[in-house]
């Protein structure tokens, strides 16, 4: 199997699953308009957040990464009128581009991004009585993802679901003498999610558009 082959069959997944409307396009194109690295979400990932949180009922997520607000539109969708949707992005420029887009898709209301960097920032969420949220996705700097785990459990409740996304790295995370940060930080949340009493998780390998990667996906127990 060949990257064109992965890219022909998420393209077809794509067309008949998640067609683009007009807010998703006009996200990706002021994404690529302002330089933002090509690393969010493909749009079948996205439906896929989408019918997670849709099937959780969410009415609460955390995400923690924004980039563009490309992953925050297809979750932001899913949730009823008077639901709410906090985002964490470090970088302001990225976070200046993501409140356009929800803006223009009509979610400014129900979708907030906070700038900053996600371990200042999520305390604050703590501290302020934020949550529980239904729903975290975590999609931000790999090394910190234990942190991100943690902080996910303390602004969670029992029932509510944990999404980490890229923890395949492209095989490598099965390297335990690799020397990249992403790949201990993610051995490190995956260690965690194994070990802690009050998660159930499992991992899922992907290939696609975005190459050979995959997410890990954690139940909140009582």
């Amino acid at each position: 199997m060949s990257q064109e082959q992965w890219n022909a069959v998420d393209r077809y997944f794509t067309d008949q699953l998640a067609p683009a409307d007009e807010a998703l396009s006009a996200a990706l194109a002021a994404n690529d308009a302002a330089g933002l690295p090509a690393i969010g979400v493909a749009p079948n990932q996205g439906k896929f957040l989408q019918l997670l949180a849709r099937i959780q009922g969410a009415r609460t997520v955390l995400e923690i990464g924004t980039l563009g607000g490309y992953s925050t539109i297809w979750l932001a969708r899913a949730l009823p009128e008077d639901g709410k949707l906090i985002s964490l992005e470090y970088d302001p420029r990225h976070a200046e581009v993501a409140r356009a887009n929800l803006a223009h898709a009509g979610l400014d209301k129900i979708a907030e991004v906070r700038t900053g960097p996600a371990l200042e920032t999520l305390p604050v969420l703590v501290a302020e009585g934020a949550g529980p949220f239904d729903l975290v996705f975590i999609d931000a700097d790999k090394q910190n993802n234990p942190h991100y785990v943690e902080w996910a459990l303390k602004l969670t409740r029992p029932g509510s679901v944990i999404i980490v996304d890229n923890v395949v790295r492209n095989g490598a995370v099965s390297d335990a003498d690799s020397t990249d940060a992403s790949v201990q930080g993610t051995r490190r949340a995956i260690e965690l999610l194994a070990e802690h009493p009050r998660l159930s998780a499992t991992a899922v390998q992907t290939v696609g558009s975005k190459g050979y990667d995959g997410f890990a996906l954690a139940h909140v127990l009582a």
